[in-house]
């Protein structure tokens, strides 16, 4: 029997059949994707066969190929991945410029790895509301840079439901991938958007200006007015995963444009005489922040890890 993978809880995956049953269901010990080594083989998102038993449960048993997913490292030092969600159409990141801070190299991290798997990603600034003075210049300059790359951007304020309508209209009938730090709004926003579905909201730490875990698990809900928004844990690093170094400039599209004109074809933009994306970055064609992020992954690869604060 077919189905949808619409919950993991860890060792158990919720399959939503094709007639419209949600079945518990686990995967055999022995089951592993090739040339993925993942300590999720299963991802909320995914299309599968199941074998349904006596017991009302399942054991999963064909994982249909996925069209695209996002996968970031599973922890420091670890040279395990873990795929956040598969076959999306899309991915909303949601940045706060303060309460908590989202970095330029956590942003970068997470746009170079839809990037690498052709995941669409939207950028939503969220509680608007809040910024004043330099916050307020510092989130337009955002919203200027990443524009300008490519990156579609709009505000949001959660609390107020201010930009929510819009929102609305661009997740209806298509399956989303809504991601961001703890603390950034994402239950928020999911409870504006589905009446009744009632996710816990937590609280800022204010000592270290980071979110609380609310989410412990990945799940799709269904949207009322049709699609499915993936609400996942709150993530605090991104380390990036499965990119050959020559190929991570590709990921960064405005350091991609100007390596074309590059004088070595095996440029690593870091040092290398006639580099078209050093002159750019001097003349401020490239952003510092983006450079910085580029090289972070760079150095990611050379060294096998990456800094849990990014």
């Amino acid at each position: 029997m077919r189905g949808l993978v619409i919950k993991n809880t860890g060792s158990w995956y919720t399959v939503r059949t094709d007639d419209g049953r949600d079945v518990e269901s686990k995967v055999k010990g022995n089951f592993r994707l090739k040339e993925i080594r993942s300590t999720n083989p299963v991802s909320v998102g995914d299309r599968v066969d199941i074998n349904i038993n006596n017991e009302g449960t399942a054991f999963i048993t064909h994982i249909e190929d996925r069209k695209n997913y996002i996968i970031r490292r599973a922890s420091n030092l670890s040279k395990q991945s873990h795929i956040i969600a598969a076959n999306l159409d899309q991915a909303m990141l949601i940045v706060t410029v303060n309460y908590p801070i989202t970095t330029t190299v956590f942003i970068d991290r997470f746009l170079a790895t839809a990037e690498a798997y052709r995941v669409p990603v939207k950028m939503i600034f969220n509680k608007v509301d809040r910024y004043k003075g330099e916050e307020k210049e510092y989130l337009d300059a955002m919203m200027n840079l990443y524009t300008t790359i490519g990156y579609p951007c709009s505000t949001l304020c959660a609390k107020t439901g201010e930009g929510l309508e819009e929102l609305k209209a661009e997740l209806k009938d298509k399956i989303t991938l809504l991601s961001g730090h703890s603390g950034v709004g994402k239950s928020t926003i999911i409870n504006k958007l589905v009446p009744g579905v009632n996710l816990r909201t937590g609280d800022i730490s204010e000592y270290h200006n980071k979110g609380m875990h609310t989410t412990t698990f990945s799940e799709m809900i269904p949207l009322p007015e049709g699609g499915y928004l993936i609400d996942t844990p709150g993530i605090k690093g991104f380390g990036t995963i499965e990119m050959e170094t020559a190929e991570i400039s590709h990921y960064f599209p405005e350091i991609f444009k100007f390596s074309a004109d590059c004088k070595f074809s095996d440029c690593s933009h870091r040092h290398e005489p006639g580099c078209a994306v050093l002159k750019a970055l001097e003349e401020n064609y490239i952003s510092e922040s983006r450079y910085k992020s580029y090289l972070s992954i760079l150095e990611d690869k050379e060294e096998g890890k990456y800094r849990e604060e990014y």
